[in-house]
């Protein structure tokens, strides 16, 4: 059993251990969102507004879908989710319309001044924050219990599990035993994916070396003369900086730049690269596929 396997078996234990006198009889639902914030409902949701895609496709992955009665305005995925009604995003969610459209829940990450507007207004928020790859896990776990589905939560997450074992299995095959040093650039900031995100964590289990430290964080902003000094292998970029990496100081004589060892992505696989949801195995697939193929 890997590792990942064992936290979310001890991740949906203790939840459960948690939640289950409440969640799986007649009465109440009570829990704590990732933000420990406890929350009590009546009965599960069935009217629910989702302001973050990866938590829109949680919900979908469940079987669930039905419940949505809105999303933001990136919620894409599946296809069903398109036709419903838009209530912004996080940084400009569209409260009147939130409210009048009166779900049980608005399901959101971290967004205090969002959650607080909402919660003055009367209405029930519950947050799930995914930061890194095993809180994916964590978060189907809560998203479960609070639909009173756990089982079905579990059984994703098994799902998840094996997919991501196995493009891992097939990639360090293919790989040959290359460990190349990589950049991931999640935004032109430059922001980059550091060791400790969900990304440097699918890259990690890949067998590849992140040119960013773990003191830098998560996310760090860099400035770009530390791509230079630290010079990568391979550089993983949104397509629409990719051509403009050489025109950046200094970086034309990077090992990536230089030999076009840099891999970009359409925007189907970019969404499931960078929301940390249950297609993670799709993202992870996409990465494995380039780096397969440019590294050195």
């Amino acid at each position: 059993m890997s590792a990942l396997r064992c936290w979310q078996l001890f991740s949906l234990l203790t939840l459960t251990a948690a939640a289950a006198p409440q969640a799986f009889a007649d009465g109440p639902i009570v829990l704590r969102d990732s933000a420990q914030n406890e929350l009590r409902f009546e009965s599960s949701p069935r009217r629910i507004i989702s302001l973050l895609p990866s938590l829109t496709e949680t919900v979908c992955a469940l079987g669930e879908c039905a419940r949505l009665v809105a999303t933001d305005r990136y919620s894409d995925w599946p296809e069903s989710v398109r036709s419903l009604p838009k209530t912004g995003g996080l940084e400009d969610a569209q409260i009147e319309r939130i409210v009048s459209l009166r779900p049980d829940v608005v399901l959101l990450a971290h967004a205090p001044r969002v959650r607080d507007r909402l919660r003055g207004l009367g209405l029930t928020t519950f947050e799930a924050e995914s930061r890194s790859y095993a809180d994916i896990s964590r978060t189907v776990s809560l998203i479960g219990l609070l639909l009173a589905i756990p089982d079905k939560a579990a059984t994703l997450n098994l799902k998840i599990d094996r997919a991501v074992d196995a493009v891992v299995e097939s990639a360090r095959r293919d790989l040959h035993g290359r460990t190349p040093l990589v950049y991931y650039e999640i935004d032109a900031g430059p922001y980059a994916a550091g060791p400790d995100s969900y990304i440097g964590e699918m890259l990690a289990r890949l067998g590849v070396r992140n040119i960013v430290t773990p003191d830098l964080g998560p996310f760090p902003k860099l400035n770009p003369e530390y791509v230079v000094r630290h010079p990568p292998d391979v550089i993983l970029v949104w397509p629409k900086e990719a051509a403009n990496l050489g025109n950046r100081p200094g970086w034309k004589e990077i090992p990536a730049v230089r030999d076009g060892r840099i891999c970009s992505f359409a925007p189907a696989a970019r969404d499931t690269i960078a929301r940390p949801g249950p297609r993670v195995a799709e993202g992870l697939q996409a990465m494995a596929d380039c780096l397969v193929r440019v590294a050195p």
